[in-house]
């Protein structure tokens, strides 16, 4: 339904998706479920929160779809719910709608509906509500669907669907889309886990993509899975990605995080990159960001050989890709307060190859901005509306920490420029954004506070941000960040292995290194 505000439900604070127990058990997490329910004002730019009374119960990765029948409706199945350390399980197989138009919320009870299970995916297909796989877990066992059900919005009941054809394996956390024709829909990815031994579970990342196509009428309905392979430069294996289905039959591709999984532990990459899908063309291609250039440049261009118009099309902006220079990807470490090392890895688009001359002549005046991109992350939220693509916080995990975010981002996606900030970070709940610096002066204003009261603290921080210049290299004067990292590498990878001890491996501590002295040099310009 195209409404003015973009509808979030049930945000769980501290837990990634549908791998919730996994995560809960090996990072130490408490987890808290919501059940409350936010709308977002684009033209505002404002959350609202709407107390609708009789709501679902608290959960977390469930499924809910906005419809356009009966003045706007939305449909909320299954779910999760844990006790918050995340030892008791309860997975829900309830129907609920909120009907948009009165502000009311009804549950459906209708026999037939899936077995309980979260994780699973849900989307509109035509009049019907599909439901494909997800998992349920007990204390003693878990398993991962692979069924299909259909629930149909004109007689209120459930459908389990048989297809022809193999199909996806059984999993959770994929992605499901509707054909832009209807009469379909896209499975891409997902997440499972078996046991490879006796108390010893395996995760696997699913990339694989299949075509779930309906053929003949609504009486005589069948369904036929088949595989698809697309082509172009797919994403790299991943899960908790976020997807959303743009204009002309694109789905954009965001973020996610490849996890390494031993025993009990986990490691995870986390990405902040773009990817484009052509459903009807079945291919991939990553998203180049063209930044905001001057005036100037775009009228030197304009003589040259004309703007390039919205009608360009898929080809010219695909061969504008190739042209452009490649991703690059930047690790940025942050050491926290208490000694926790927190990895960031971004990959930043490349910038269109400029002319030479052109670059001469402009210089610094008509160099492209900077762009401000959302932190690498799982598990956002996205939606497309008014032809933007917009995105809603997620997570970043940290050792045994998990960090939650609440900021908000839209992207034009006609421009295909820059991202634009709407909704900053709250800094006061996210501790790892603060510089790795913080941690030497809060323990030196700790010692001084102890020694002078609490009038001097003023004094102490400042004495402490002092002794801190003066113990680390100083940037000299249009020294680049380069010639800075090579001349003080020595003293910063000492840094880095003081902070992580002497079991880390030398490669890691080199990147922390590197990072840390990124961080220096960035403060002090």
């Amino acid at each position: 339904m195209l409404l003015p505000e973009a509808v979030w439900n049930s945000v769980v604070s501290v837990a990634t998706e549908d791998r919730l127990s996994l995560r809960a058990s090996a990072l130490k997490l408490t987890t808290y479920l919501y059940n409350d329910l936010f709308f977002y004002n684009i033209k505002k730019n404002t959350w609202v929160k709407s107390d609708i009374p009789n709501p679902p119960p608290r959960r977390c990765a469930h499924q809910a779809v906005v419809v356009p029948q009966a003045g706007g409706q939305l449909w909320l199945f299954g779910g999760e719910f844990a006790s918050p350390d995340g030892e008791q399980f309860y997975h829900y197989k309830d129907l609920w709608v909120l009907h948009l138009s009165t502000n009311t919320w009804e549950q459906i009870k209708v026999p037939g509906a899936p077995s309980g299970r979260s994780g699973h995916r849900m989307v509109l297909s035509k009049r019907q509500l599909l439901v494909f796989g997800g998992f349920h877990e007990s204390a003693r066992d878990f398993i991962y669907y692979n069924d299909v059900h259909a629930f149909s919005l004109d007689s209120f009941t459930w459908s389990r669907l048989s297809p022809s054809g193999t199909g996806p394996s059984p999993r959770s956390a994929c992605q499901m889309t509707s054909t832009p024709d209807g009469s379909g829909v896209i499975i891409y990815g997902g997440y499972s886990k078996v046991k490879a031994k006796k108390d010893v579970e395996k995760g696997t990342i699913h990339s694989d993509m299949f075509l779930l196509k309906r053929d003949g009428k609504e009486e005589q309905e069948k369904w036929l899975w088949s595989r698809v392979s697309p082509s172009g430069s797919k994403p790299p294996a991943r899960s908790g990605f976020s997807l959303a289905v743009g204009p002309t039959g694109r789905a954009l591709l965001f973020g996610g995080v490849c996890d390494e999984e031993e025993d009990e532990t986990l490691e995870g990459d986390f990405y902040n990159d773009l990817y484009l899908y052509d459903i009807n063309k079945h291919r991939w291609f990553p998203a180049q960001l063209k930044g905001c250039k001057s005036e100037k440049k775009k009228r030197r261009r304009g003589k040259k050989g004309g703007e390039t118009g919205e009608g360009s099309g898929e080809g010219q902006e695909e061969e504008g890709a190739a042209a452009a220079q490649g991703p690059v990807e930047v690790i940025k470490e942050i050491v926290t307060e208490d000694g926790t090392v927190m990895t960031i890895k971004e990959i930043i688009p490349g910038t269109q190859v400029e002319e030479e001359s052109e670059e001469e002549e402009e210089g610094e005046e008509g160099a492209s901005a900077i762009l401000v991109e959302p932190c690498a992350r799982s598990s956002a939220m996205a939606t497309v509306k008014y032809g933007k693509l917009y995105l809603y916080g997620g997570m970043f995990e940290v050792g045994d920490r998990q960090f939650t975010l609440n900021d908000l981002y839209c992207l034009d996606l006609h421009k295909m420029d820059q991202w634009e900030v709407l909704v900053e970070m709250d800094p006061k709940t996210q501790e790892w954004l603060d510089d790795w610096s913080d941690s030497e002066d809060d323990e030196e204003g700790d010692e001084e506070e102890a020694k002078g009261g609490d009038d001097e603290e003023e004094e102490s921080e400042e004495e402490s941000d002092e002794q801190d210049e003066e113990d680390h290299p100083p940037v000299q004067p249009g020294e680049a960040l380069e010639d800075f990292q090579s001349r003080t590498e020595q003293y910063w990878v000492g840094q880095a292995r003081a902070n992580m001890g002497p079991e880390a491996k030398d490669t890691k501590v080199q990147k922390v290194g590197i990072a840390m002295a990124k961080v220096f040099y960035e403060d002090q310009q």
